[in-house]
């Protein structure tokens, strides 16, 4: 992994496509038919949610030798990726840990975010890496980490190995939402200026001068920084802007919040979210992503943008099966979801000699919509968050069996797909316990939405 690329959590995933047309499943093939899904879903929804949160203790708790401050390790580690905490991962493993109750966990994981920012080794403006080693282990060159998120020196364990040195704003305004979450359930002041921290640096280092405005990418491994701009990452920002605006009044926050909107705005196409830009100056339509779709309901709860919901219903619905030629699934199992993105139905790639099957469900992005379409009015919605959820017990009981973190079995978490996937950015997901997708399941399960207060 190279420290150049414009980085996003995402590209951790290039170490490593989804389906062909269809729409999501109302009946599901994949829930036993003798079940009744009205009898059966409440008690299976409060299981559900204990074994994520037991999850999610499990692998923030993996290292204890390496104590606090930690974060959560965000794959299990038949992924490869070792000790690996995304601070995207970490902010999402916050919100459902409030979002179920759990709040020391909800408070450690905030902690180490805190750390983080403040004890970077290179720079003190605030910025938070794409991503932390929170665990010892051996890279594949054989050069050894021996030391979790805190270092001997005190500085932050930063993801060098991988590369993963880069600051996205998608990956500071996550953080910035769990953070000000966090103070609005503590009042400890800590989180709150972390959070001022956040919104200081994406607006002195990703404030987009060109003609679509809003906020770019940010920088990569080496402070380059870069000029495309993401949909998805402008929305992070009108959410985070927003909610930091309630509990700080020492910043513009709300000008913020609009600079991002007016971006969102015009990646509007009447029907769906386009991805962004790559340029910052025209618009990007080549790839159509389901990330805009969600969180631009989840953060602005505007009718005119309902339609987008129903796009990545039926745009990006798909069922994977046994039968399909390079389904990863067991005999017997059948799984409904959304992919991640329309190129994904049509990838022919391949990760690690393994080839995509283009019908794979994007567990993480099957409850993004499975938790907006729970708020918004209407049969059709209601039926399709409700298909979601039972797609994802099944997988949360049935999928990632016998994986591990540190080395030591870890039960109750949500793969991140059910069949290796091709996100069509160029990484791919595969059926290895996530943490993102695991928190996404949580608060979907809840009705937790983080974008808002």
């Amino acid at each position: 992994m190279s420290s150049s690329l414009p980085l996003s959590r995402r590209h951790a995933l290039a170490l490593g496509g989804l389906a062909a047309a269809g729409t999501l499943v109302p009946a599901l093939p994949a829930v036993a038919a003798s079940q009744s899904p009205r009898a059966a879903v409440q008690p299976q929804a409060r299981e559900g949610v204990l074994a994520a949160r037991g999850f999610l203790r499990r692998m923030t708790d993996a290292y204890p030798q390496a104590g606090n401050p930690t974060l959560p390790q965000s794959y299990a580690d038949e992924l490869g990726l070792f000790s690996t905490a995304f601070v995207y991962d970490a902010a999402l493993a916050v919100c459902a840990a409030l979002a179920v109750g759990d709040f020391r966990l909800a408070r450690t994981i905030g902690d180490g975010l805190v750390f983080a920012q403040a004890n970077d080794p290179t720079h003190a403006d605030g910025r938070l890496r794409q991503g932390y080693n929170v665990g010892p282990y051996t890279f594949y060159d054989g050069t050894p980490n021996p030391h979790g998120l805190r270092l001997p020196d005190g500085t932050a364990n930063i993801g060098w190995q991988f590369g993963f040195l880069g600051t996205a704003v998608g990956d500071m305004a996550w953080p910035g939402i769990a953070l000000v979450r966090l103070y609005a359930t503590t009042g400890d002041a800590r989180y709150r200026d972390a959070a001022r921290r956040i919104a200081t640096w994406i607006v002195e280092n990703a404030t987009n001068e060109r003609a679509l405005g809003g906020f770019t990418f940010g920088v990569n491994g080496g402070n380059e920084r870069q000029t495309n701009a993401s949909t998805e990452h402008n929305i992070d920002c009108v959410a985070f802007f927003t909610l930091l605006q309630r509990i700080d009044k020492q910043g513009d926050w709300a000008s913020q919040a609009e600079r991002a909107r007016a971006f969102v705005d015009q990646m509007w196409s009447g029907q769906y979210f386009y991805t962004g830009t790559n340029d910052g100056a025209t618009v990007n339509t080549a790839v159509l992503p389901l990330d805009p779709q969600t969180w631009s309901w989840l953060t602005l709860l505007e009718p005119r943008y309902v339609d987008a919901l129903g796009w990545a219903t039926d745009a990006l619905g798909t069922t994977d099966s046994p039968e399909q030629e390079h389904s990863q699934l067991p005999d017997g199992l059948s799984l409904s979801g959304v992919t991640f993105s329309d190129a994904s139905l049509r990838s022919t790639a391949s990760y690690n000699g393994i080839q995509v099957n283009p019908h794979g469900v994007w567990f993480e992005g099957s409850a993004q919509l499975a938790l907006a379409t729970r708020t918004r009015a209407g049969n059709r919605h209601r039926q399709t968050s409700r298909t979601l959820l039972d797609n994802l017990r099944v997988a949360q009981t049935s999928l990632g069996l016998g994986q591990h973190v540190g080395g030591q079995p870890v039960s109750g978490g949500v793969v991140a797909a059910s069949s290796v996937i091709d996100s069509g950015f160029g990484f791919g997901y595969f059926g290895v316990q996530h943490v993102g997708a695991t928190a996404w399941y949580a608060m979907a399960e809840q009705g937790y939405n983080p974008m808002r207060f």
